[in-house]
């Protein structure tokens, strides 16, 4: 075996009430993909975060292509040729895609204190072209989608030449084309020698990337295997400590033919066009589609979020002006972004302020005295049903692994006894276990009556949770399924449908 590039042993870290790693260890071979696995909570991202220069470890040794070494910074690590792709986007949104790919080693002019924007976005440019990326280098960050912000993280990892690149859910938010393109540039990293420590909860992509896989559990090592000697569920079994029949279906009952919400002729600009639907009470009603389909942008517009050129928005079948978030809320509509910590969550507040954040009026007496035995009540009452692991209401949400947070998130909009929830790709980030914990939440609301609106890039999931299927493709609504009839194939079929036509057409032409 050849000598390995990263040896971790015995790696201890503790914070604040968290017990985060206890005498884990981890090993990367040259040229390998070694998948990194385990539930939200288990330690992956903590350990690499150490591995990164991030975390100062409180115990355990770290080597480097044999030598020992103390890595106190993120630069240090750099140093030492190890780059990390976070699994929540670390960019500045203020600056452009080449700015922010190349912040701090920007090509200097003439003077020493004019930057050379040519070259940096030629720079940009080639490795944009390396990775089959359409993105203007000159864009400013926080006008691309979540996909695309995070293949500038790509580009920017990579553009360090590490010869280890730790990739923290790199594809949560990718479509399957850019999930292949992705691999593609991974399978070049490792031919070159590179070693790429893969974190992802997308079980299935283990068998296509990697060569090992190590799991962990509640901070600690659980076992090293090969990937192709591995079945999935076993990797599972090891995860949780428990079997998960994550294929399972758990569709609720039939919905009640009642109309709660209504979208009729929605419009804006090229975004969303002519977008009519309706929601049962009792319904989960799925959307899918490609990346930049529009699906977020008519929840958002539906919400009171964004603004929309036309179109009525109808509640209990009375039309409603929604202009503001504040205006869905007081007709009972909910919504969990797919960004949760840009706009789900007060980072710095702790649980019990979060979850009862969107109702905190109804907690209030007629002087505005917060009752706070009955926000306590409520809180640990959330943490309880939704099994939110913290070690206790007063820790700060940004101390929470993904999928705690994305269940803080859901007890805020629980506790505001909102009637209509729209989830913004409610699994993303999140673990099998989680996963299965959120789908028995989802299908107990519908049962109770609540309307569920649910976007998802994953077909499984859409397929499993959904009554009815709306599939979106440039904006346009361009085909409805049943759950009975909806396939992978027919849903791809749809959203790929504006594509298809173009191509015919030239090929015609």
């Amino acid at each position: 075996m050849a000598e390995p590039l990263v040896e971790m042993t015995d790696i201890s870290k503790s914070f604040p009430g968290v017990h985060a790693l206890d005498g884990a260890r981890f090993t990367l071979l040259p040229g390998e993909v070694h998948a990194l696995v385990g539930e939200n909570g288990a330690g992956k991202s903590t350990l690499m975060k150490i591995l990164a220069g991030i975390y100062r470890p409180d115990a355990g040794s770290i080597r480097v292509k044999g030598r020992d070494v103390h890595i106190s910074s993120p630069r240090a690590a750099q140093d030492l040729g190890i780059s990390i792709i976070h699994q929540e986007l670390n960019l500045m949104g203020h600056l452009t895609v080449a700015q922010n790919i190349f912040i701090g080693r920007e090509p200097r002019g003439r003077l020493p204190f004019m930057l050379d924007e040519k070259t940096l976005n030629e720079k940009a440019r080639e490795l944009f072209a390396e990775l089959h990326i359409r993105l203007d280098p000159r864009a400013r960050v926080s006008h691309l989608a979540v996909a695309q912000q995070q293949m500038v993280e790509i580009a920017k990892a990579l553009s360090f030449e590490s010869e280890v690149l730790i990739m923290d859910e790199p594809t949560a938010a990718l479509t399957d084309t850019e999930i292949d393109e992705l691999f593609r540039i991974i399978r070049h990293l490792r031919e070159r020698g590179a070693g790429i420590v893969h974190i992802s909860h997308r079980l299935e992509e283990l068998k296509q990337i990697s060569d090992r896989v190590t799991v962990m559990r509640d901070g600690q090592y659980v076992d090293t295997v090969t990937t192709a000697e591995a079945s999935i569920q076993s990797i599972i079994s090891m995860m949780v400590g428990r079997t998960i029949f994550e294929a399972t279906p758990e569709l609720p009952e039939k919905p009640d033919p009642e109309v709660v919400l209504e979208v009729r002729h929605l419009n804006r600009g090229r975004v969303i066009r002519d977008v009519s639907f309706e929601l049962h009470r009792g319904e989960i009603l799925g959307f899918s589609g490609l990346v930049g389909a529009g699906r977020t942008e008519v929840m958002r517009a539906v919400f009171g979020a964004d603004p929309h050129d036309s179109g009525e928005i109808l509640v209990h079948g009375e039309p409603v002006e929604m202009r503001t978030p504040q205006d869905a809320v007081g007709h009972g509509i909910g919504y969990l972004s797919e960004d949760r910590k840009r706009y789900g969550l007060a980072l710095t507040m702790d649980v019990e302020t979060n979850t009862v954040l969107a109702a905190l009026s109804s907690f209030a007496d007629r002087l505005g005295t917060i009752d706070v035995v009955r926000t306590r009540r409520t809180a640990l009452e959330h943490v309880k049903n939704l099994a939110i692991k913290t070690p206790g209401l007063a820790q700060r949400v940004r101390n929470l692994s993904g999928g705690n947070q994305q269940k803080v998130v859901i007890g805020k909009w629980l506790t505001a006894d909102t009637e209509v929830l729209i989830f913004d790709e409610p699994t993303r980030g999140i673990d099998v276990g989680a996963k299965s914990e959120i789908y028995r939440l989802l299908n107990g609301l519908a049962r109770e009556g609540k309307a569920i609106i649910m976007i998802s890039s994953e077909l499984p999931e859409i397929l499993r949770m959904s009554h009815r299927i709306l599939v979106m493709c440039e904006g346009r609504i361009t085909g409805e399924l049943s759950a009975t009839e909806a396939t992978q194939e027919g849903i791809m079929a749809f959203a790929t449908q504006r594509e298809a036509v173009a191509a015919a057409s030239v090929a015609a032409a």
